[in-house]
């Protein structure tokens, strides 16, 4: 069960990655994302924060599989104080999509929660 949280975890963070790789590149798609502050393309300064979040996404998605003892086990020193990091961040990620101002952003709320219920399963090592 262990492993399939993490696959779950990854996966989703990889479809959240991708959505903001679209969002750097300029898709359309800036109101289901930033409490739909910025509809259609981004700006540029927030393409560059959408990149950036594509990288801080995909690192979440290692530290998720090293605790889980799946791959880049050169992060097993800090991915378990790093887990809570991501549990925390995908708890407020949660609720700050269910409270958004943006009723297109409230569709990640359930991939939100499923990431944080898959972390915290990984936190906790069920097995």
């Amino acid at each position: 069960m262990l492993n399939n949280a993490a696959i779950v975890f990854t996966i989703l963070t990889g479809v959240i990655a991708l959505y903001q790789l679209f969002l750097a590149l300029g898709m359309p798609w800036g109101a289901a994302s930033m409490g739909g502050r910025f509809p259609g393309k981004y700006p540029p300064k927030m393409r560059i924060v959408a990149l950036v979040n594509v990288f801080v996404l995909l690192f979440f998605a290692m530290v998720v599989l090293a605790e889980a003892n799946m791959f880049f086990r050169f992060l097993k020193p800090v991915s378990g104080i790093g887990i809570w990091f991501i549990a925390a961040f995908y708890f407020l990620t949660t609720i700050l999509n269910a409270i958004s101002p943006a009723k297109i952003e409230r569709i990640w709320v359930p991939v939100a929660f499923i990431q944080l219920i898959s972390v915290i399963m990984v936190a906790l090592g069920f097995k």
